[in-house]
């Protein structure tokens, strides 16, 4: 795990990255991993940095935004919601035909928008 609170944004951007890279070759199931796993490594710094110990093994976004008591707008809250449903089925995919055909192009581009958003917002918090 990382050992600073900015170390889990380095890697949050980092991931970011990768989720556009990812996007540009296609690979839309896995956009949507690298997205969610960038939001969750920007908010397990922000824990980091609020309680000054390492976060707990979890990969839900909506437990850590309740536990270091952050307030997103509405639309943010709802779109991480839908993004930790999608981590789920991306993460473990039943059916990989089924899940790629869930997450087309226009849907992921999408998601990457948002959940650039969502990083914007919580590097506010560092």
């Amino acid at each position: 795990m990382a050992k600073t609170p900015e170390e889990w944004l380095i890697q949050a951007e980092d991931d970011m990255g990768t989720a556009d890279h990812l996007f540009s070759s296609g690979r839309y199931v896995y956009a949507v991993f690298f997205a969610h796993l960038a939001i969750e490594k920007a908010l397990k710094g922000i824990y980091h940095k609020k309680f000054d110990e390492l976060p707990p093994k979890t990969h839900s976004l909506s437990w850590l935004i309740k536990r270091n008591e952050l307030a997103p707008t509405p639309s943010m809250e709802k779109f991480i919601i839908e993004l930790d449903y999608a981590s789920i089925v991306t993460r473990y995919p039943e059916e990989l035909k089924k899940v790629k055909a869930a997450y087309p192009r226009p849907k992921v581009e999408v998601i990457l928008t948002q959940a650039k958003e969502v990083l914007i917002w919580a590097k506010k918090m560092f």
